[in-house]
Protein backbone atom coordinates (compact mmCIF):
# COMPACT_ATOMS: atom_id res chain seq x y z
CA UNK A 1 0.00 0.00 0.00
CA UNK A 2 1.41 3.56 -0.58
CA UNK A 3 1.30 4.32 2.67
CA UNK A 4 2.50 1.35 4.00
CA UNK A 5 0.78 -0.72 5.63
CA UNK A 6 -0.35 -4.35 4.91
CA UNK A 7 -3.39 -4.58 2.82
CA UNK A 8 -5.92 -6.03 3.79
CA UNK A 9 -10.04 -7.26 3.40
CA UNK A 10 -12.52 -5.80 4.81
CA UNK A 11 -12.87 -6.82 9.29
CA UNK A 12 -14.46 -10.07 8.84
CA UNK A 13 -14.20 -10.90 5.50
CA UNK A 14 -12.49 -13.96 3.60
CA UNK A 15 -11.88 -13.51 -0.18
CA UNK A 16 -11.42 -16.08 -2.51
CA UNK A 17 -10.82 -14.89 -6.35
CA UNK A 18 -10.38 -17.40 -9.16
CA UNK A 19 -8.10 -17.30 -12.18
CA UNK A 20 -9.23 -17.40 -15.86
CA UNK A 21 -10.83 -20.90 -16.61
CA UNK A 22 -11.68 -20.70 -20.46
CA UNK A 23 -14.32 -23.90 -20.61
CA UNK A 24 -12.18 -25.75 -18.14
CA UNK A 25 -15.34 -26.51 -16.37
CA UNK A 26 -13.64 -30.26 -14.32
CA UNK A 27 -11.19 -28.12 -13.12
CA UNK A 28 -13.25 -25.34 -11.90
CA UNK A 29 -15.24 -27.74 -9.89
CA UNK A 30 -12.78 -29.04 -8.35
CA UNK A 31 -10.84 -26.02 -7.45
CA UNK A 32 -14.50 -25.07 -5.75
CA UNK A 33 -14.47 -28.10 -3.51
CA UNK A 34 -11.05 -26.89 -2.28
CA UNK A 35 -12.31 -22.99 -1.51
CA UNK A 36 -15.38 -25.35 0.43
CA UNK A 37 -13.04 -27.11 2.58
CA UNK A 38 -10.65 -24.22 3.06
CA UNK A 39 -14.22 -21.89 4.20
CA UNK A 40 -15.34 -24.51 6.23
CA UNK A 41 -12.46 -24.39 8.40
CA UNK A 42 -12.31 -20.21 8.21
CA UNK A 43 -13.20 -18.20 11.08
CA UNK A 44 -14.86 -15.71 8.97
CA UNK A 45 -18.40 -15.78 8.94
CA UNK A 46 -18.48 -13.49 5.58
CA UNK A 47 -17.08 -15.18 2.61
CA UNK A 48 -16.87 -13.64 -0.90
CA UNK A 49 -15.50 -15.32 -4.24
CA UNK A 50 -14.72 -13.15 -7.49
CA UNK A 51 -14.46 -15.19 -11.28
CA UNK A 52 -11.88 -13.06 -12.95
CA UNK A 53 -13.38 -13.73 -16.17
CA UNK A 54 -12.33 -15.84 -19.58
CA UNK A 55 -14.73 -18.21 -19.27
CA UNK A 56 -15.36 -18.86 -22.60
CA UNK A 57 -12.96 -19.75 -25.65
CA UNK A 58 -9.94 -22.57 -26.23
CA UNK A 59 -11.47 -24.92 -23.74
CA UNK A 60 -13.90 -27.57 -24.20
CA UNK A 61 -16.83 -26.80 -22.20
CA UNK A 62 -17.55 -23.17 -22.24
CA UNK A 63 -21.57 -23.32 -22.43
CA UNK A 64 -20.95 -26.21 -19.25
CA UNK A 65 -19.32 -23.67 -17.42
CA UNK A 66 -21.17 -20.74 -17.31
CA UNK A 67 -24.54 -23.22 -17.12
CA UNK A 68 -22.64 -23.96 -13.90
CA UNK A 69 -22.00 -20.94 -12.78
CA UNK A 70 -25.79 -19.55 -13.10
CA UNK A 71 -26.72 -22.64 -10.97
CA UNK A 72 -24.60 -20.38 -8.32
CA UNK A 73 -21.90 -22.72 -7.06
CA UNK A 74 -20.34 -22.12 -3.39
CA UNK A 75 -23.39 -21.89 -1.58
CA UNK A 76 -22.77 -19.34 1.16
CA UNK A 77 -20.71 -16.54 -0.55
CA UNK A 78 -21.29 -13.33 -2.03
CA UNK A 79 -19.96 -14.34 -6.08
CA UNK A 80 -19.12 -11.55 -8.30
CA UNK A 81 -18.39 -12.35 -11.82
CA UNK A 82 -15.47 -10.54 -14.28
CA UNK A 83 -15.96 -9.80 -17.68
CA UNK A 84 -12.87 -10.76 -19.72
CA UNK A 85 -11.54 -9.77 -23.18
CA UNK A 86 -13.00 -12.88 -24.09
CA UNK A 87 -16.67 -12.02 -23.21
CA UNK A 88 -16.16 -9.16 -24.48
CA UNK A 89 -14.84 -10.39 -27.82
CA UNK A 90 -18.07 -13.20 -28.01
CA UNK A 91 -20.41 -10.07 -26.94
CA UNK A 92 -19.47 -7.66 -29.80
CA UNK A 93 -19.51 -10.10 -32.60
CA UNK A 94 -23.42 -11.38 -31.07
CA UNK A 95 -24.49 -7.80 -30.62
CA UNK A 96 -23.29 -6.02 -33.88
CA UNK A 97 -22.21 -9.19 -35.91
CA UNK A 98 -18.92 -8.10 -36.69
CA UNK A 99 -16.56 -9.96 -38.63
CA UNK A 100 -16.21 -13.61 -36.75
CA UNK A 101 -12.72 -13.91 -37.91
CA UNK A 102 -10.92 -11.67 -34.63
CA UNK A 103 -12.99 -14.15 -32.24
CA UNK A 104 -12.37 -17.23 -34.48
CA UNK A 105 -8.33 -16.23 -34.33
CA UNK A 106 -9.30 -16.31 -30.51
CA UNK A 107 -10.82 -19.60 -29.51
CA UNK A 108 -14.60 -19.00 -30.75
CA UNK A 109 -14.67 -22.13 -32.94
CA UNK A 110 -14.90 -24.52 -28.89
CA UNK A 111 -17.52 -21.69 -27.58
CA UNK A 112 -19.64 -22.27 -30.97
CA UNK A 113 -19.21 -25.96 -30.52
CA UNK A 114 -20.42 -26.17 -26.70
CA UNK A 115 -23.32 -24.35 -28.00
CA UNK A 116 -23.83 -27.16 -30.89
CA UNK A 117 -23.09 -24.97 -33.59
CA UNK A 118 -21.18 -27.02 -36.36
CA UNK A 119 -18.44 -24.45 -36.96
CA UNK A 120 -16.59 -26.24 -39.52
CA UNK A 121 -19.73 -27.44 -41.91
CA UNK A 122 -20.73 -23.67 -41.64
CA UNK A 123 -16.89 -22.29 -42.96
CA UNK A 124 -16.68 -25.01 -45.25
CA UNK A 125 -20.13 -24.48 -47.10
CA UNK A 126 -18.36 -20.64 -47.44
CA UNK A 127 -15.62 -21.53 -48.47
CA UNK A 128 -17.13 -23.33 -51.39
CA UNK A 129 -19.21 -20.47 -52.41
CA UNK A 130 -22.53 -22.12 -50.79
CA UNK A 131 -23.65 -19.78 -47.79
CA UNK A 132 -21.97 -16.51 -46.06
CA UNK A 133 -20.52 -15.65 -43.11
CA UNK A 134 -23.82 -14.08 -41.56
CA UNK A 135 -25.36 -18.37 -41.35
CA UNK A 136 -22.50 -18.64 -38.27
CA UNK A 137 -23.80 -15.84 -36.81
CA UNK A 138 -27.59 -16.82 -36.98
CA UNK A 139 -26.52 -20.38 -35.99
CA UNK A 140 -25.12 -19.08 -32.81
CA UNK A 141 -27.72 -16.78 -31.82
CA UNK A 142 -29.53 -19.28 -32.14
CA UNK A 143 -28.45 -21.76 -29.68
CA UNK A 144 -28.05 -19.26 -26.97
CA UNK A 145 -30.01 -19.45 -24.04
CA UNK A 146 -31.83 -15.99 -22.89
CA UNK A 147 -30.34 -16.70 -19.28
CA UNK A 148 -26.45 -17.32 -20.42
CA UNK A 149 -26.80 -13.75 -22.35
CA UNK A 150 -28.16 -12.43 -19.70
CA UNK A 151 -25.48 -13.48 -17.23
CA UNK A 152 -22.57 -13.03 -20.01
CA UNK A 153 -24.14 -9.19 -20.07
CA UNK A 154 -24.62 -8.72 -16.19
CA UNK A 155 -20.57 -9.59 -15.90
CA UNK A 156 -19.02 -6.52 -14.10
CA UNK A 157 -15.53 -4.57 -15.24
CA UNK A 158 -14.00 -4.81 -11.76
CA UNK A 159 -14.72 -5.00 -8.42
CA UNK A 160 -13.49 -3.76 -4.71
CA UNK A 161 -12.80 -5.12 -1.57
CA UNK A 162 -11.23 -3.89 1.41
CA UNK A 163 -7.87 -2.95 -0.23
CA UNK A 164 -8.12 -5.32 -2.76
CA UNK A 165 -9.25 -4.25 -6.60
CA UNK A 166 -10.55 -7.00 -8.82
CA UNK A 167 -10.55 -6.57 -13.07
CA UNK A 168 -9.74 -9.28 -15.62
CA UNK A 169 -6.33 -7.65 -17.20
CA UNK A 170 -5.03 -4.72 -14.81
CA UNK A 171 -4.88 -0.96 -14.83
CA UNK A 172 -3.17 1.57 -15.91
CA UNK A 173 -1.00 3.15 -13.59
CA UNK A 174 -1.16 6.88 -14.55
CA UNK A 175 -4.92 6.82 -14.16
CA UNK A 176 -6.94 6.45 -10.31
CA UNK A 177 -8.68 3.38 -10.13
CA UNK A 178 -11.98 5.17 -10.52
CA UNK A 179 -11.30 6.95 -14.19
CA UNK A 180 -9.48 3.49 -15.45
CA UNK A 181 -10.96 2.89 -18.87
CA UNK A 182 -12.82 -0.25 -20.58
CA UNK A 183 -9.99 -1.37 -22.72
CA UNK A 184 -6.99 -1.27 -20.05
CA UNK A 185 -9.35 -3.59 -17.66
CA UNK A 186 -10.09 -5.70 -20.03
CA UNK A 187 -6.73 -5.96 -22.57
CA UNK A 188 -3.62 -4.27 -20.67
CA UNK A 189 -0.22 -5.85 -20.47
CA UNK A 190 2.30 -3.41 -20.38
CA UNK A 191 2.85 -0.41 -18.65
CA UNK A 192 0.89 -2.24 -15.99
CA UNK A 193 2.72 -5.89 -15.36
CA UNK A 194 6.24 -4.21 -15.09
CA UNK A 195 5.11 -1.23 -13.19
CA UNK A 196 7.00 -1.04 -9.75
CA UNK A 197 5.55 0.87 -7.72
CA UNK A 198 2.33 1.11 -5.16
CA UNK A 199 -1.14 1.82 -6.51
CA UNK A 200 -4.17 3.02 -4.72
CA UNK A 201 -5.16 -0.71 -3.76
CA UNK A 202 -3.34 -4.34 -5.00
CA UNK A 203 -4.82 -5.03 -8.53
CA UNK A 204 -5.85 -9.18 -8.46
CA UNK A 205 -6.14 -9.92 -11.68
CA UNK A 206 -5.58 -12.65 -14.49
CA UNK A 207 -5.27 -12.58 -18.47
CA UNK A 208 -1.86 -12.60 -18.60
CA UNK A 209 -0.73 -16.44 -18.13
CA UNK A 210 2.41 -17.59 -15.83
CA UNK A 211 3.46 -20.91 -15.04
CA UNK A 212 2.85 -19.90 -11.75
CA UNK A 213 0.64 -16.84 -9.50
CA UNK A 214 3.04 -13.26 -9.44
CA UNK A 215 2.68 -11.41 -6.63
CA UNK A 216 4.12 -7.67 -7.32
CA UNK A 217 4.15 -4.70 -5.02
CA UNK A 218 0.78 -3.56 -6.88
CA UNK A 219 -0.58 -6.63 -8.30
CA UNK A 220 -1.11 -10.48 -8.13
CA UNK A 221 -1.82 -12.38 -11.23
CA UNK A 222 -3.38 -15.60 -11.36
CA UNK A 223 -4.25 -16.50 -14.46
CA UNK A 224 -2.20 -20.00 -14.69
CA UNK A 225 -2.70 -21.45 -17.77
CA UNK A 226 -5.31 -23.76 -16.99
CA UNK A 227 -6.23 -24.53 -20.38
CA UNK A 228 -2.99 -24.96 -21.58
CA UNK A 229 -2.42 -27.43 -19.55
CA UNK A 230 -1.59 -25.60 -16.44
CA UNK A 231 -3.02 -24.94 -13.08
CA UNK A 232 -6.52 -23.47 -12.34
CA UNK A 233 -5.61 -20.74 -9.18
CA UNK A 234 -7.63 -19.59 -6.42
CA UNK A 235 -6.14 -16.36 -4.18
CA UNK A 236 -6.86 -16.59 -0.99
CA UNK A 237 -7.23 -13.29 1.50
CA UNK A 238 -7.88 -13.57 5.11
CA UNK A 239 -6.63 -10.77 7.26
CA UNK A 240 -2.88 -9.74 6.20
CA UNK A 241 -2.13 -13.49 4.59
CA UNK A 242 -2.23 -14.78 1.17
CA UNK A 243 -2.39 -18.04 -0.05
CA UNK A 244 -3.39 -20.02 -3.21
CA UNK A 245 -5.41 -22.79 -4.04
CA UNK A 246 -4.73 -24.65 -6.99
CA UNK A 247 -6.55 -27.41 -8.98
Amino acid sequence: MPDGRLPRPPQGRRLYAIGDSHGCLAQLKRLEEKILEDAAAAPEKSKTVVYLGDFVDRGPESSALVSHLIASPLPGFARHYIRGNHEEIMLRYLERREDPWPWLQNGAETTMRSYGVDVAAILARVQAGQGDLAALHRAFSKRMPRAHLDFYNRLSLSHCEGDYFFCHAGVHPARSLAAQRRQDLLWIREPFLDYAEPLEKVIVHGHTPTRAPEQRIHRIGIDTGAVYGGLLTALVITGARRYFLQA
